[in-house]
């Protein structure tokens, strides 16, 4: 069975900083490119970082450049995101999706980040 399921979101202040974890079981996740997005109330769901297969690309929305980092552990079947200096405008629901080298793509329920003072 396909899961992912993330985890770390919560209640931070302005500047603070949290970790997401994505854990990833019933596909071969080292194949996939890992990305993240969210989705803020009454807005489209928006890409926020993406990385390879391998780890070697990464890329970012510019509206988090410099403050977030993705980062997967194939070890562990689990991508990552480091989220600094955070904004009350990162407040939002984040996901995980994975997108197989084989023409699927899978995604977790979401973790709610909220940013305020």
């Amino acid at each position: 069975q396909v899961q992912l399921v993330e985890s770390g979101g919560g209640l931070v202040q302005p500047g603070g900083s949290l970790r997401l974890s994505c854990a990833a079981s019933g596909f071969t996740f080292s194949r996939c490119t890992m990305n993240w997005y969210r989705q803020a109330p009454g807005k489209k769901r928006e890409l926020v970082a993406l990385i390879s297969s391998t780890g070697g690309t990464t890329n970012y929305a510019d509206s988090v450049k410099g403050r977030f980092t993705i980062s997967r552990d194939n070890a562990k079947n689990t991508v990552y995101l480091q989220m600094n200096s955070l904004k009350p405008e990162d407040t939002a629901v984040y996901y995980c999706n994975a997108v197989g080298s084989w023409g699927k793509d899978y995604w977790g329920k979401g973790t709610l980040v909220t940013v305020s003072s």
